[in-house]
Formats: structure tokens, C-alpha cells, sequence
């Protein structure tokens, strides 16, 4: 691919793995990614699901995955064109271009998610993932919930009940317990010391609260 991209006189960057394609779309102006499905540290899949939170790139699959079941599901994490090992580089070429063609024409304006963050802590909104200090971090949908209300209000206190009522949608009754595991699995998530939460922190009497840490 190197040496006919390098005669259609593209400049082009190398990643060897997911994780690398992902960081060369954060610093670099890309205008069109070829992506395998199988890589190391970080499959294709993973590594557009990232692409797509920040840029609305052009992504061509290039696999030796056939199967219509594998085009559908890369096309559903946002692919835009799927090409199957072994290719005919004229082809290669020839969708390289349009797909450049299109993009150039229409505009390449990065896609902004919905975000809310604080301290390297973010929340995508629309995907409902969050990162700290960049890395993805996997919270279940109720944990989720909890940090986004917390860090919605910034120094404000929740009770138990408050919380459970907001994020369940229910009348809450004998809650505590359940509130408290939650939020000891969200600190093991997002603190560097659960031991001692810099963020989610205990108002003795009245609840829990998010605040911004003071050593940032």
C-alpha cells in the first residue's frame, strides 16, 4: 500500500496498532484512514469506535475478514467503505480518491460529542463511555448515571435516597447500601486512590459530592 499511495504522491502516516492509529488521529490533520480489523493493543473495531468520537474521517476497512456478517458490523461502527483481502491495488486507489473527493468537497469538520468533564475526567454523553486522563474506563449504566448527576453538580450534596430517586426513577427505601457500593466501584474506576477520593467525596450527615481536585 506504501508504494502505491507514495506514487499517487499521498503523504501518509504508519500505526502498527490500534492504539497508535487512535493517537495519530488525535495529533495529526488526517484526511482519509485504511485500517485493518485485526491489530494488536487495539482492534479496528475498538480503535474507529475511538476515531469517531473525534473526527468524521473517512475509515476504509481493508481485511481478510469476508463474511457479510464482518462488513455489516464494521459498517455499523462507522466505516465508510470496506475493502477484502486480496485487493486490486487500482481499486484501492480509485475508492482513496473519491472517498477524498467526497470528504474534501463536503467539508472535514470534526465531530464534537456531546461531552462533560472535569479534571480529565469525561464523560461522552452520547455514547455514555468515559475516560480518565484519556483512557477508556468501563462503567456499568447505573454507574454511569451516578457520575454524570454528581459531576453535573459540581460541590452539591446527594442523599442515598436523592440519588436513588434520580437515577432509578423510583421511591427509595432502605437505599444506603446500595448507593454506597456504587459509589466504592466508581472510585476503584476513576480515582488514583480510591482509598482516598480526591473527586467523590462524603458530606457527613447529608450525602455525596463531586469536587474539582485542588492538586490540578
Amino acid at each position: 500500500m506504501k508504494i502505491y499511495l507514495a506514487n499517487e504522491e499521498y503523504s501518509f502516516f504508519e500505526a502498527f496498532t490500534g492504539r497508535e492509529a487512535v493517537e495519530i488521529v488525535q495529533k495529526n490533520r488526517i484526511d482519509l484512514v485504511i485500517m485493518d480489523i485485526m491489530m494488536p493493543e487495539l482492534d479496528g473495531l475498538n480503535a474507529l469506535d475511538r476515531i469517531r468520537r473525534i473526527s468524521n474521517v473517512p475509515v476504509i476497512f481493508l481485511t481478510a475478514k469476508s463474511e457479510d456478517s464482518d462488513k455489516i458490523i464494521g459498517l455499523n461502527f462507522g466505516a465508510d467503505d470496506y475493502i477484502t483481502k486480496p485487493f486490486n491495488p487500482v481499486e484501492l486507489i480509485a475508492r482513496v480518491k473519491s472517498h477524498l473527493r467526497r470528504y474534501v468537497t463536503l467539508g472535514g469538520v470534526p465531530k464534537k460529542e456531546n461531552t462533560l468533564g472535569v479534571d480529565g475526567i469525561e464523560l461522552f454523553r452520547d455514547s455514555r463511555t468515559v475516560t480518565v486522563d484519556g483512557e477508556e474506563v468501563s462503567l456499568t449504566p447505573k454507574e454511569y448515571d451516578i457520575l454524570e448527576l454528581l459531576i453535573q453538580n459540581i460541590g452539591v450534596s446527594f442523599t442515598p435516597d436523592e440519588i436513588y430517586s434520580r437515577v432509578w426513577g423510583t421511591i427509595p427505601y432502605g437505599v444506603d447500601n446500595t448507593i454506597a457500593v456504587h459509589i466504592r466501584h466508581i472510585r476503584e474506576k476513576i480515582e488514583a486512590d480510591p482509598a482516598h477520593p480526591r473527586h467523590i467525596k462524603v458530606e457527613w450527615g447529608r450525602g455525596y459530592k463531586f469536587e474539582r481536585s485542588a492538586k490540578r
